[in-house]
């Protein structure tokens, strides 16, 4: 995967490069998705969306700078927004589940 795809105006793109800018493009786009639903509701809200990109983002962040740069430091950043991503699934998961929700 480190195959160059592309180098152009000192930018080399490898597979892993577009891992990670697809990472970085959910990471980040998940903040539109946030200011989408808070605005709909004319209040702060956190949908399901915003955790799965989270998720998404991070676990694809993880394997470019685990696989694709070795970089402890990209990793260690990316670690704890995949776990905190998890956790709010899973409690919007047993949320959902839960006959008793009102929410």
């Amino acid at each position: 995967m480190d195959t160059v795809l592309v180098q152009a105006l000192g930018v080399t793109i490898t597979p892993w490069k577009l891992v990670g800018y697809f990472g970085v493009a959910l990471f980040s786009g998940r903040w539109l998705v946030q200011i989408y639903y808070s605005r709909r509701h004319q209040r702060s809200v956190m949908p399901p969306l915003f955790w799965y990109m989270s998720m998404v983002g991070s676990v694809a962040l993880l394997a470019y700078f685990t696989f694709g740069k070795n970089d402890s430091v990209g990793i260690l950043s990316n670690l704890f927004p995949a776990a905190v991503a998890f956790y709010n699934l899973t409690l919007e998961r047993r949320r959902i589940r839960s006959p008793a929700s009102s929410s």
